[in-house]
């Protein structure tokens, strides 16, 4: 899919202040027995296709709105992920600014982890 410019600078401008981890990162955390909330921040149609085994849907449109009625604890440990680690960056910069301190974007979203061969669900 072919970005905007301008949407590419936001991108750009949020994920300087954004940690990022990696598939491989996340399937640790995951497989660790950790309390890692891994939310899939894509439209429902995307998520109906398929997304990362054990992970829950918060839209980007929804997410600031019902995160806190899902993740009470603004100190959880929080793994966004989106299509390919654009949209995710910025619902990230937003939990931030809410106050939540322990939030991370998957770099490559969806397609690194189907490139990875990670578990899928539908």
């Amino acid at each position: 899919m072919q970005h905007g410019a301008g949407f590419l600078k936001l991108v750009d401008d949020k994920r300087a202040r954004v940690r990022e981890v990696s598939v491989d990162d996340t399937r640790q955390r995951m497989a660790s027995g950790a309390a890692v909330h891994v939310i899939d921040v894509r439209e429902e149609s995307e998520w109906a296709a398929g997304h990362v085994a054990g992970a829950t849907h918060l839209g980007k449109g929804i997410i600031e709105r019902d995160i806190e009625a899902r993740v009470a604890d603004h100190g959880a440990e929080v793994i966004l992920y989106c299509g390919g680690g654009f949209r995710s960056v910025l619902a990230a910069d937003a939990l931030q600014q809410m106050g939540y301190t322990n939030v991370a974007s998957m770099a490559g979203g969806w397609r690194a982890w189907m490139e990875a061969g990670a578990p899928t669900e539908r």
